[in-house]
């Protein structure tokens, strides 16, 4: 079996999930581990990290490079992977780069839906691109093997990360808007500048992310995911599910509202309806991953093409992506040809 790697999910962690993911098979997850914390917050919270690893090292551990996802396959754990989802955690100190993936972080998000010190957010009314200090933090992350995720970022900021890094970036967990035209989701253009440039991207099973929303189908998503393979290419497309199993309602409106604003920012979805939408009926959690494969199966996608998605991909994103590295950006690269 091909190895099963999710790109990113925000749960409400418990040894109970933790079982899950050894009964669904998932040898490694990216987590988001901080929204809006300061670092100091941030270390909080890997502290507690370190607390389950201890108290469940049957079960998981902290994966920190491509060999941990190897090590998980072997030892029958899940390699668990940090990320940010916001900037915040680094302040407006560049240091901070360097002493959070020395602490095992591994992707950082450039914004949360707004403009930060370093990119513009895909719900800001202008995207003015990557800021100066967002240029200065994308060639610090490349330097130490921080991945430069843009998942909740405008198309021209989002343009401009692939074009200034000098590693490939990532969207972790996105969608075509072609398919579903969700302010989340990104435009085929941009998809295809990802896959040109070796990006990863990582497929939502996230209802505001999904045609049909909650209602959405298998076979509907298991199109898209094909419709995702011929824009990016076959190597560079996962799975993010956006998994946010457990959370209470309250969590969403602090996702969206963080410190910003005093006022309820509803963000994706209907005001209606500010908590955490229904997952699909083919995907609840960690369980459900073969649900997946035998619906892209189904389809009638390759068994290679599919075992690249359910996690071979990534796996090869993270051997180029985690250590030090020093390298020319696309920008420089398109010069010199």
């Amino acid at each position: 079996m091909s190895l099963l790697i999710d790109g990113l999910q925000y749960a409400n962690w418990s040894e109970k999930i933790f079982r899950q993911m050894r009964k669904g098979g998932v040898d490694a997850v990216h987590v988001t581990i901080t929204y809006h914390e300061t670092f100091r917050e941030t270390v909080l919270n890997i502290e507690r990290w370190n607390r389950w690893f201890e108290l469940h090292p049957d079960l998981i551990f902290q994966g920190r490079n491509a060999a941990d996802v190897a090590l998980a396959r072997e030892t029958g754990r899940t390699a668990i992977f940090f990320g940010s989802q916001n900037p915040s955690c680094i302040e407006d100190d560049i240091g901070l780069v360097e002493v959070l993936h020395t602490l095992g972080l591994r992707f950082m998000q450039l914004t949360y839906n707004n403009q930060s010190l370093l990119a513009s957010g895909c719900y800001e009314a202008e995207d003015t691109g990557l800021t100066r200090m967002g240029r200065a933090i994308v060639a610090e992350m490349n330097r130490v093997g921080l991945v430069v995720d843009m998942s909740h970022s405008g198309e021209r900021s989002t343009m401009d990360a692939i074009e200034h890094s000098a590693r490939p970036i990532t969207i972790t967990h996105a969608n075509p808007s072609s398919w579903h035209p969700a302010l989340r989701n990104k435009s085929d253009w941009l998809l295809r500048a990802l896959g040109e440039s070796g990006g990863m991207l990582g497929l939502s099973a996230y209802p505001h992310h999904l045609k049909d929303g909650s209602a959405c189908t298998l076979q509907s998503w298991c199109d898209m995911v094909a419709r995702a393979v011929d824009l990016v290419g076959p190597t560079g497309v996962g799975i993010g599910t956006d998994l946010c199993q457990d959370q209470p309602d309250s969590i969403v409106e602090w996702m969206r509202v963080g410190r910003w604003t005093k006022t309820i920012d509803y963000g994706e979805g209907s005001a209606d309806a500010p908590g955490f939408p229904a997952m699909p009926a083919w995907f609840h959690d960690n369980r459900d991953f073969g649900r997946i494969r035998d619906g892209l199966l189904a389809s009638g996608m390759d068994a290679t093409t599919i075992g690249g998605v359910m996690g071979g991909n990534w796996h090869a994103f993270f051997d180029k992506s985690f250590g030090p590295q020093v390298a020319t950006s696309v920008r420089e690269r398109r010069a010199a040809e």
